[in-house]
């Protein structure tokens, strides 16, 4: 039985080859490729600075803590995404503050955001969930408003835009503080695992990167560059979050083909949005008109009186992959306490299902996908009518 994957990372000869030349060259750890890859990230996104380090979660905590986010303190997020969003708070010894979704989405609602400010916030952690970008002119104004910096967990969402002020402009410019990427391989580009920070505060910049490596006062690559002996000094405490130079030479490929691959994932979402109209029970995620989506994830809704877990299965039984929908912090245990009420957010996770969504994904596999969904779809309603009777 041919499988239809949930996802699939394009990594090629370009990868094998950025990756020999840097094993090669006996500077494997972060140094020139690190220092290349952010280069080229800034720009293409339009920031001023960026930051690589491990991964997306080490970049958010490094974001609050730049912003002097520590106990006590309170920082609005969502429930409804993956556990890092939240966890990313915790270490700093704050306290995550949950608000709702929207009502036709995935994404926070503006409209619930300022209602939770209290004398306590300290910041405002919004998320552009599965690649589609939040409202953020409505969540930056709200910042301002506030004096709360706005940090942008934007996971998914690189190569994802937004209209703002009159002008499509990169998710990551940033339009908040500071935006934070993933390069995991369920994202739309990847290098193994791997983060990366945008700002236009070189403040924030430096403490990103003396943060990065341990609080080094001198970086080892400046070290080993020296004709001079150099010691370093250690006056605060640092981490280990550093990116290697392998996994930025994968990055820097996996730049180059981003345009082509936002280009396939946007025509194969429209082709889905196209072919989903016609099943009945499901619904079609929605881009507003000020947002252009890089689909790193293709999230439909279904009816409520449809068995999540049995259309998935029945999918499955086919090779055919799929993923529940987005996580609710608050339903697992480390948050179980946190009293929040989002009916929304709790119906997104029980009755969404992410479907196969990759650039080299072939029309006829797209096409196999709503077939199956239809006919699972079909399957599950009397399980649930024999269950009511």
């Amino acid at each position: 039985m041919r499988k239809i994957p949930v996802a699939l990372p394009n990594l090629g000869e370009e990868e094998a080859e950025a990756t020999r030349r840097v094993i090669l060259s006996g500077w494997v750890t972060q140094g020139p490729e690190v220092a290349a890859f952010e280069s080229e990230f800034a720009a293409y996104v339009g920031a001023s600075h960026a930051c690589a380090v491990s991964n997306c979660t080490t970049a958010l905590h490094l974001a609050l803590l730049a912003l002097g986010v520590g106990e006590g303190d309170e920082v609005i997020t969502v429930s409804h995404s993956f556990i890092a969003t939240a966890n990313a708070i915790t270490y700093c010894r704050a306290k995550p503050v949950f608000v709702d979704i929207e009502a036709t989405g995935f994404n926070i609602d503006p409209a619930l955001v300022e209602a939770a400010v209290t004398p306590r916030t300290r910041a405002i952690l919004c998320v552009h969930q599965l690649g589609m970008p939040c409202d953020l002119a409505a969540i930056v104004a709200i910042g301002r408003r506030h004096a709360i910096p706005v940090i942008e967990d934007a996971a998914c969402a690189i190569g994802s835009e937004i209209e703002w002020e009159g002008a499509w402009q990169k998710v990551g410019r940033p339009h908040g503080d500071i935006a934070c990427f993933s390069f995991h391989p369920r994202k739309v580009i990847t290098t193994g695992d791997g983060g990366m920070l945008t700002t236009n505060n070189p403040q924030y910049d430096q403490k990103f990167r003396l943060w990065r490596q341990h609080g080094m006062s001198v970086p080892d690559a400046v070290r080993h560059a020296s004709s001079q002996v150099v010691f370093e000094a250690y006056n605060e405490v640092g981490f280990n979050y550093r990116m290697t130079d392998l996994q930025a030479a994968v990055g820097r490929a996996q730049l180059g083909r981003l345009p082509g691959i936002v280009e396939a994932r946007r025509r194969l979402a429209g082709l889905y949005g196209d072919l989903i109209g016609g099943v009945e029970g499901v619904a079609a995620p929605v881009e507003a008109n000020w947002a252009r989506s890089n689909w790193q994830s293709y999230c439909v809704t279904l009816a409520p009186d449809l068995d999540q877990r049995s259309v998935m299965q029945s999918m499955l039984d086919v090779g055919i992959a799929t993923r529940r929908g987005i996580m609710n912090a608050h339903l697992e245990t480390p948050y179980a306490n946190a009293g929040a009420n989002l009916p929304r957010s709790e119906a997104a996770q029980a009755h969404s299902i992410i479907l196969p969504l990759y650039d080299r994904m072939p029309e006829a596999d797209v096409q196999a996908v709503v077939n199956a969904l239809e006919v699972a779809v079909e399957a599950a309603r009397p399980i649930l009518h024999r269950a009511a009777v």
